[in-house]
């Protein structure tokens, strides 16, 4: 090895040990940024699952316009609307029965990849509302168990079917085309009693609410009494470890 060589060498070991002991908290920044440390308290994390129109989206507005602190939602309508191309699209809102669809074998990375976001905020200290349709237990299952250690409140969101209907066929402003409706000759379509049949299956939940006899302030209520009153949440680690099921 030359001489300038020896030299390169002996500087870019200097520039590692400098960098490891920045971030050892051991020497002065210097030129190297610093590195935020984590914070000592995860973000909490409410996951609100129910069938679409059950309400859940209005509980997450109440959600985030009640409680103290930014909650940050990152649900499956965020994810669909916003964040997947429109040719891969309902993605993660792919209805039961729709297994066979083109885009159905990327359902567990879409997954894989919403759980992993909302980790990753709670780690950084934020709080977390997500509202999901979850009907595959598979990826139930998988999705809890990538919120290993950090604090779930797994809520069912209920609505009988009869006012689910009433609320499609009342339509949304800027999604009309998104929901099936009822009609005289089927009042009400197989897609949506098959939500209403799979999606509260297992039915392991720390909470429940029914959006028929709450309001979305009423229920956003009920999960902060949940939240400052316990018991400790339990169902996301029962699902993950398949005690639950």
């Amino acid at each position: 090895m030359s001489q300038g060589q020896a030299t390169r060498s002996t500087r870019g070991c200097s520039r590692v040990i400098h960098f490891i002991a920045v971030l050892q908290r051991r020497l002065p920044i210097g030129s190297i940024a610093d590195v935020p440390e984590r914070p000592a308290t995860a973000g909490q994390i409410v996951i609100l699952n129910g069938a679409p129109r059950s309400g859940k989206s209005s509980i997450v507005t109440a959600i985030q316009d009640s409680f103290d602190g930014p909650w940050m939602n990152l649900g499956v309508d965020v994810f669909v609307r916003h964040v997947t191309p429109r040719r891969y699209r309902p993605g993660m809102g792919l209805r039961p029965g729709e297994e066979g669809h083109a885009i159905a074998p990327l359902l567990p990375a879409l997954y894989a990849a919403l759980y992993d976001s909302i980790a990753a905020h709670s780690r950084a200290g934020l709080n977390v509302v997500v509202d999901v349709g979850h009907y595959d237990r598979t990826i139930l299952a998988e999705s809890a168990r990538r919120l290993a250690a950090l604090p779930v409140l797994f809520v069912g969101v209920r609505c009988p079917i009869e006012v689910v209907m009433e609320r499609r066929n009342a339509g949304q402003a800027g999604r009309e085309s998104e929901y099936a409706t009822g009609s005289e000759a089927d009042p009400i379509p197989a897609p949506v009693r098959r939500w209403q049949d799979a999606v509260h299956v297992p039915g392991i939940y720390d909470l429940e609410v029914d959006t028929s006899l709450l309001s979305p302030a009423g229920c956003a209520a009920a999960i902060r009494r949940r939240l400052e009153n316990g018991p400790a949440p339990s169902a996301f680690g029962r699902l993950a470890d398949g005690t639950g099921a």
